[in-house]
This record gives C-alpha cells, structure tokens and sequence, in this order.
C-alpha cells in the first residue's frame, strides 16, 4: 500500500532512521524524496527511511575534479552517455564489488525494480562509461524538478565511476542544477567536493529546488 505520510523529521533518531516499513511504489518514493527522506534497506531487506541531522551535498560552484581526473578525462580514452544501460547500471551497483569490507548490498532486488520503474516514468537517470563497446562505470540517480539525487556508482576500469560523476555534473549544468544530494559522506563524493549541511538548511534548498506540482497521484 503506497505510503500517505511520513513523521515529522525531527522524530529520526542520531542516525537518521526515522521510519521502518512500508513499500518502494512510485509515489511512496516520490514522497519521500520531496520530504527530504531516502529508502535504505538494513537487516537483510528490512525497508527503512532515513533523514540524517546533516546532509551530504555537493554545490557545482565548488566541484573539485583532481589533476588525475583532469588527466584522464584529456586522455579520452572513455566515452560517457546518458540513459542508455539504467538496468546494467543499477543491476551492477549491487553486485558487491569494489565496496571494501561490505558483504552485501542495500540495493536489494525489491530496490532494484522500483527505480527501474522511475527510470520508466523518466525520473530516475543513469550515466554510463564506456571502454569501446563494453560498460565499465556507471552512476544512477533520481531527478525531480530542479533537485537530484545521485544514488550509487559502480566501476570496473580505474577512474570510470568518476568519469560518469563528471558526466552527470556537466548534465546539471545544462539542467541549471547547482547542487545535488550524496545523502552520506563516502570518500567518492568528497573526491567531488561534498561537504555536509545541517538538515534544515537541506530541507530548504529542497524547497526551492522542486517543481510546484511534483506528486504522483
């Protein structure tokens, strides 16, 4: 049954966990990415909704690409896209690779077949990396208006998840988008310059970034 509300965000404990339970229908999602809330499965698929007190963000006015970056984007020896493998892309963020220590995944199945519904819907977007013909990095994320979410990236070449981040960040510019949400400090999105912001600070940028009439009936 498609989620009606969610509580007030200041009920989330210093985690962030602020709810348990529900599903991962469309407008269940959608309403929680307008409330500032994303899905995080924990114990074994066990659905949980979070609002952390601060917020992983990245402003493209302080997007930092390293001189490697710099260098291997020169080289040109990747070729980027956009939309073009959601379900490769996705399907390979939750295999467990690359992730150090992590034996599993929160991209759990159930996850993987909501977003490919808002990748339907043209909600949910993927960038790719290719090597001549075949994928080798990825990143995938959901677009509401003027706000977007990056998700999860993958990689099988050094540095391809990082060529697609910079493939996204050159799409939000032509979008108009100045900042986007990482949801959490990894050592990925800091490369990038993410920093975090308090939650209400969050909540308000999310405000302004969303189209006047977003729900999904």
């Amino acid at each position: 049954m498609t989620i009606l509300a969610f509580p007030p965000l200041e009920n989330a404990d210093e985690d962030g966990l602020l709810a348990i339970g529900g599903d991962l229908e469309p407008a269940s999602l959608l309403l929680a990415y307008q409330s500032g809330i994303f899905p995080w499965p924990v114990n074994d698929g066990l659905l949980a909704w979070f609002s952390p007190p601060t917020r992983a963000v990245v402003f493209l006015s302080d997007l930092h690409i390293s001189r490697s970056l710099h260098r291997e984007l020169k080289r040109g020896r990747f070729k980027t896209a956009m939309d073009t493998a959601f379900s490769d892309v996705i399907s390979r963020c939750a295999e467990v690779k690359n992730r150090g220590d992590q034996d599993s995944t929160w991209i759990i199945p159930d996850m993987v077949q909501a977003y490919q519904t808002l990748f339907e819907m043209g909600i949910a977007h993927s960038f790719e990396t290719y090597l001549g013909n075949q994928l080798v990095g990825g990143i995938y994320g959901v677009q509401l208006g003027n706000f977007f979410s990056a998700e999860s990236s993958f990689y099988r070449e050094t540095n391809a998840s990082k060529v697609a981040m910079v493939a996204l960040t050159q799409y939000l510019k032509q979008q108009g988008i100045t900042w986007f949400d990482c949801q959490v400090i990894t050592p990925f999105s800091e490369s990038f310059g993410a920093t975090e912001i308090p939650r209400t600070q969050f909540i308000e940028l999310l405000a302004k970034a969303l189209p006047r009439t977003n729900r999904i009936e």
